[in-house]
């Protein structure tokens, strides 16, 4: 019997644990401040240690910008983000370069978003996902906790 309710209680939490991608403990400062200066310091497992590496190889024109860092913080991010990597068999493909909205899990997860959306002054763009998501910078994206009124399920 207790064994059971073990299942069923964590049967109620794996849902809730799927919306929850919070940064990795040993988060370099380095990734927090370069990375996260621009746009959220993104988890690591939404792209595959391949896709990671080709956009650290173009930093110098990182969509739009220069967001080249120096050698040693180039080197302690890209360890990092290889050690936390997604698994690239579930991830599929990010395009060229690789993008984050651009995978599987991103569109499968927000297919049903209005592309109005993605162009509102409030969001401007799929990548911005703290616009919608309150507890992005906590790794927390629930559809059930999204700051636009009119996208609440």
């Amino acid at each position: 019997m207790k064994a059971l309710i073990t299942l069923a209680l964590l049967g109620l939490a794996l849902p809730a644990m799927a919306d929850r991608l919070p940064l990795p403990g040993d988060t370099p400062a380095s990734y927090r401040a370069e990375c996260g200066s621009c746009h959220l310091a993104y988890p690591p497992a939404l792209l595959s240690a391949k896709d990671w590496q080709r956009t650290l190889g173009s930093l110098e024109q990182h969509f739009g910008s220069d967001a080249a860092v120096d050698s040693p913080k180039r080197q302690e991010i890209s360890a990092f983000l290889q050690r936390h990597a997604g698994d690239t068999s579930k991830l599929g493909s990010a395009g060229e370069p690789p993008r984050i909205t651009q995978t599987p899990r991103f569109v499968r997860h927000h297919r049903e978003v209005p592309a109005k959306y993605w162009r509102d002054p409030r969001v401007k763009s799929a990548a911005n996902c703290e616009a919608c998501h309150r507890g992005a910078a906590d790794g927390r994206y629930s559809e059930h906790d999204i700051a636009l009124p009119e996208l609440r399920r």
